[in-house]
């Protein structure tokens, strides 16, 4: 029952359903996927640029942390040995 209210439902949103007798079609795929890609909401050049340097920066900030990490870790264990 759910599946035939969101195929209707689909229907009515004016989204594509999949092809009654299962099939994959290819054009309505990317039909499918051109109308999803429209909807995105795509980050300005600025944006990309200064989330892209805080990624960098804290992947770099937790590889330093993890490496002084393992050389105190290491250190320790070579005063013990």
């Amino acid at each position: 029952m759910v599946k035939k209210d969101s195929l209707t439902e689909s229907k009515l949103k004016g989204g594509s359903a999949p092809e009654p007798n299962g099939r994959f079609s290819v054009g309505e795929f990317l039909q499918g996927t051109k109308e999803e890609l429209n909807k995105v909401v795509w980050p300005s050049r600025q944006q990309l640029i200064s989330e892209s340097a805080a990624v960098i920066l804290m992947v770099s900030l937790s590889a330093t942390l993890i490496y002084l990490v393992d050389q105190l870790f290491g250190w320790v264990s070579r005063q013990v040995f």
